[in-house]
């Protein structure tokens, strides 16, 4: 029950995060594109012995609402982008061995409260902060495994709805059942010409992304996204 309210509400926030970001791509000030690294967090008593960084990419539209001075802005709007990371357990020729390159994509809907103080005529640095949310849509996961699992495959991710009886299909087996909803904070800073602008973000995911009931890594297993960008003035 909990989880089908969880699910109705992330739908529902989704929703109205859509509405908001899409009236702000449709007056859009920037087309961004740029590359992602991506990681997903986890602890030792996880079923990932080791995650390392997946090279991936994000492109979409944004714009700025003034907060009354040239200063402050809050900026949102839609984005799709790659998050995953490249996992391990166990080594080649042991009992349960896999490694997994998992890379799945969303449509995130970003809501940064930007400052930026002036440097010259049109141009200004800029910092902000603020929440993120996101929908799964598609994505791969690459798995090698040992021959007692005889694992050695390419997949369409699956998501799982945010329904936690989906989790149980797979569970400890690697990331290729997702939660369909994603949620974390976000940390940007750049530079912002009269035409470009250039700048990094951290995305830091809250949400677990594979956590059935039995799982002993509850607490693990959420997205980690550095992202350089560029982005084109309109």
């Amino acid at each position: 029950m909990v989880g089908v309210l969880k699910n109705i509400l992330m739908r529902k926030l989704m929703t109205a995060a859509l509405l908001m970001a899409g009236t702000l791509a449709a007056n859009a000030q920037q087309i961004r594109g740029g590359v992602n690294l991506a990681n997903i967090s986890t602890t030792a008593s996880g079923r990932a012995d080791e995650s390392n960084m997946l090279t991936s990419f994000q492109i979409g539209l944004l714009g700025d609402i003034k907060l009354g001075t040239p200063m402050l802005a809050l900026q949102s709007g839609v984005l799709f982008t790659g998050k995953g990371a490249k996992v391990q357990y166990r080594e080649p020729g042991q009992a349960g061995y896999y490694k997994q390159s998992v890379n799945p994509y969303y449509i995130e809907v970003p809501v940064n409260l930007l400052v930026k103080p002036p440097i010259g005529a049109g141009s200004h640095f800029f910092i902000g902060a603020g929440p993120y949310i996101a929908v799964g849509v598609a994505g791969k996961a690459r798995t090698e495994g040992s021959a007692v699992l005889g694992v050695n495959s390419e997949r369409s991710i699956r998501f799982s709805n945010d329904d936690p009886t989906t989790f149980n299909q797979e569970e400890g087996t690697g990331f290729g059942i997702l939660r369909r909803f994603d949620y974390g904070l976000n940390g940007t800073a750049g530079f912002e010409g009269k035409f470009a602008v250039i700048g990094v973000n951290y995305g830091l995911g809250l949400a677990k992304l594979q956590s059935g009931s039995n799982s002993s890594a509850d607490d693990a297993n959420k997205h980690r996204v550095l992202s350089l960008f560029v982005g084109i003035k309109l």
